[in-house]
């Protein structure tokens, strides 16, 4: 009998059997696919990041999208795009990576099985090979992390009419001349600026008023008119009703039926229409119904307590199985929260510091509460903001759109959340997510020295700007600061 079996391999299930390794806890974990990391390193961040970079390089060159590499005294000749070359270096990268979490579970000593996991009954679950064979293991605790999949439309049918999901659009074989995106969530305007970068005419639909929805609306607006720049078009306020095929024979590609919010009749042509209008919890075979695990009724998500316990006593679940962001270092910490928990030991999550992050460039990035809802809940605040074009790094790297963001506490100057849209942005909100875990202020960020030139000091510029004191722009706020030393 294992102390914990774990089944899903994604960053979530293992880094927890990793975790229950360490902490000496004999543990087993079950995955259904031939390769380990869940949709994550396989169909989900991994790939999808290794794209980013080829496209966006691939636009610098061509001097696509605003780039100008002719600026740097960097002239190109003729440019060709090998898509083929690009989808195998992508797969290289992968294959690289869920081989190495396969060495790491194997040399921490954790047992592992491919195929279908089910539970079956307290403390068992039975593992289907794929061959159909079945085996049933014990274990004291049993770790559900199973992930999620593609959210799909009955409208739409997926794998037909040039219909695809986030899976499909990672491996397409030709750039399409047309693409339309359903959704502009991170997946979507990752996927559309891959695809837009390598030559496609995107065009980005969202049933919601603004693109990221639930991101802070300043930092939205501000992307929406970067992409905009690079050639992505973006159709916010509208709904997708239905689609036909196109040209005489309907060989030709998807028409689609739309409206705004004013009910005005749109139309948008496609030959692939990407469906990313989000992700639902993976459940499908799990048994939880058949022993009474419950979950949301409406969501599909998997109902926990505090310590990520189920309903059934020595289950567990984790990442986008139950509530909260569905993003892979969420999962990443609670898979350890529970092994520790399972160990003996005080694991816990801190939500209100998980930061958020959208690859696209300039990337978005954000830690705690957006400026929206501080004034939905009315806390009082301050704000403080640097723009990159006054950054001399950004300047030297020619990526001066956007900015840093930081919300404190009027009273007490504690941070109370950071957003920024520009380079580098996933690196550059781990200073911020630091801060705030240990209850830091503007003024904490504004004194730490940042080595000059770089990108970091943008964010001591947003916090010395809290107090009116930003030293690279003019401040609104001129005098303000002088209140402090009187």
């Amino acid at each position: 009998m294992y102390d914990l079996l774990v089944i899903g391999s994604g960053p979530g299930g293992y880094v927890a059997a990793i975790r229950a390794a360490q902490l000496g806890l004999s543990c087993a974990l079950v995955e259904k696919n031939h390769s380990f990391g869940g949709t994550c390193l396989n169909i989900g961040c991994i790939p999808s990041k290794a794209l980013l970079d080829s496209s966006e390089l691939y636009a610098h060159l061509r001097g696509a999208g605003g780039h100008d590499v002719s600026s740097h005294g960097i002239k190109v000749g003729k440019l060709e795009l090998d898509l083929k070359a690009m989808m195998t270096r992508k797969q290289q990268v992968v294959e690289k990576l869920t081989s190495g979490v396969g060495q790491l579970l194997k040399g921490n000593g954790v047992e592992t099985f491919q195929g279908i996991g089910r539970l079956v009954g307290k403390g068992q679950v039975e593992v289907i090979s794929g061959e159909g064979k079945k085996k049933t293991l014990a274990a004291k605790n049993i770790l559900l992390a199973a992930g999620s999949v593609p959210v799909q439309l009955p409208a739409f049918p997926i794998g037909k009419d040039g219909f695809v999901t986030s899976t499909e659009a990672l491996s397409l074989k030709s750039v399409p001349a047309k693409m339309v995106v359903i959704g502009a969530g991170a997946i979507g305007l990752e996927l559309g600026s891959v695809w837009a970068r390598l030559g496609a005419e995107v065009t980005v639909i969202e049933l919601l008023d603004q693109i990221l929805p639930g991101m802070d609306s300043e930092i939205s607006r501000r992307l929406r008119s970067i992409l905009g720049k690079q050639g992505l078009r973006i159709s916010t306020s509208t709904r997708v009703l239905g689609y036909e095929r196109a040209g005489k024979d309907k060989s030709e590609g998807v028409i689609l039926s739309a409206e705004g919010s004013d009910g005005e009749a749109q139309q948008f042509v496609a030959d692939v229409v990407l469906v990313a209008v989000g992700r639902r919890p993976y459940t499908e075979g799990l048994g939880l119904a058949e022993l009474g695990v419950k979950t949301d009724e409406r969501s599909g998500r998997v109902i926990v307590d505090e310590g990520f316990q189920t309903s059934l006593a020595g289950v567990y679940a984790i990442g986008d199985l139950i509530l909260g962001p569905m993003l892979a270092h969420k999962a990443e910490e609670e898979g350890i929260a529970v092994t520790e928990i399972v160990a003996g030991l005080p694991g816990e999550v801190n939500y209100d510091t998980i930061p958020s992050v959208v690859y696209t460039w300039p990337e978005v990035a954000s830690v705690g509460k957006s400026e929206d809802q501080l004034k939905r809940d009315g806390i009082e605040y301050s704000k403080g903001s640097f723009p990159f074009r006054a950054n001399g790094r950004a300047l030297a790297m020619a990526s001066e759109d956007g900015l840093v963001k930081i919300l404190v506490d009027k009273r007490t100057d504690r941070v109370l959340g950071v957003h920024i849209v520009g380079p580098w942005a996933s690196d550059l909100i781990s200073e911020a997510v630091t801060v705030m875990e240990f209850g830091g202020s503007a003024e904490d960020m504004a004194r730490t020295v940042h080595a000059h030139p770089t990108l970091p000091e943008a964010v001591r510029e947003a916090a010395l700007d809290v107090d009116g004191r930003s030293i690279h722009v003019l401040s609104a706020k001129i005098g303000l600061s002088s209140r402090k030393f009187r």
